[in-house]
């Protein structure tokens, strides 16, 4: 064979074969994790487990599910997660295309207000002091509220709606459109792919914050989020598996044959599986926006 012919199955083999050792790389400790949190805790602390449960239990689930604020605060971080989203995505794309256009005069003073703010931090005193003389300490607000803008979500959609053809909008002015419509009709069902994104991004974050609601929320524990319902119970766990003599204990009563049970190695692992989930579950389903990244109805310039 050629030289040329050559080349591109040389190039193909070593590429696929990157990319199978990088999969590998990338799944084997979610893997691990998964076979972990389905094994018994006892035998998980021999060590050895690698790809699937050698001792096979529900336990780690059962123990965590019988935290009686686990569905509760699993509640409220779903409703915290879908909220931030709709008004991260609304405010903030409304915001982008109103600064993304050439003729507003105001356009780059506000963008480089925004962006400052990207740099500069007040602290978490002048962050906890707002918050109170807004009154939103204690309350479901201050989950969402404070995230309603994000300055780097707003660069990226201010800068995919610039990449937008112009006369679009010019032509549905044209024709008597207002800035609204042009924004809700025209802009918007052009920026699924940006707005994909950046949904994917913010619901990460919102899902896994538990900070603010324990800074802000200590007074209303009905208003716990998963996460920090979750690192209470995996924080008490390992301080009664380090008071009864940790691993060597648990070791120990493995060897003796003692009954199934769960442990701070197994239950952090379930915690970890239980949280990761719901964002499993979202992310096949804005997949193709993200791939893709189509522009719709564009116009041939």
């Amino acid at each position: 064979m050629s030289g040329k012919k050559l080349e591109p199955i040389i190039f193909h083999t070593i590429n696929y074969t990157l990319l199978v050792l990088l999969c590998v790389i990338m799944l084997y400790p979610m893997l691990n994790t998964l076979a972990l949190s389905f094994n018994d805790g006892l035998d998980a602390v021999r060590g050895g487990v690698r790809l699937w449960p050698r001792s096979f239990t529900l336990n780690n689930y059962e123990t965590l599910f019988n935290v009686p604020t686990v569905f509760p605060a699993f509640r409220i971080s779903i409703i915290r997660t879908i909220v931030t989203v709709i008004t991260n995505l609304v405010f903030t794309s409304m915001l982008a295309y109103a600064i993304s256009r050439p003729d507003y005069k105001l356009s780059r003073p506000i963008a480089l207000i925004i962006v400052i703010t990207m740099y500069f931090n007040a602290g978490l005193i002048p962050h906890f002091i707002l918050r109170q003389s807004l009154g939103l300490l204690n309350t479901f607000a201050v989950l969402w509220v404070p995230n309603m803008i994000s300055a780097f979500n707003l660069i990226i959609i201010r800068t995919y709606i610039k990449s937008l053809p112009e006369s679009l909008v010019e032509s549905a002015k044209l024709d008597g459109a207002g800035d609204f419509y042009i924004y809700a009709n025209i802009i918007m069902p052009l920026c699924k792919p940006v707005l994909a994104t950046i949904a994917l991004f913010v619901a990460v974050g919102a899902w896994n914050e538990w900070f603010d609601a324990f800074i802000y929320n200590n007074a209303r524990p009905e208003l716990e989020v998963l996460q920090g319902v979750l690192r209470q119970f995996l924080a008490a766990a390992m301080a009664h598996a380090a008071g009864g003599g940790g691993g060597h204990a648990a070791a120990a009563a493995a060897a003796a044959g003692a009954p199934v049970m769960a442990t701070p190695l197994t239950l952090r692992a379930a915690i970890t599986i239980f949280t990761a989930l719901p964002i499993l579950l979202v992310f096949p389903f804005l997949q193709r926006y993200i791939i893709h990244g189509m522009t719709l109805g564009g116009v041939k310039e």
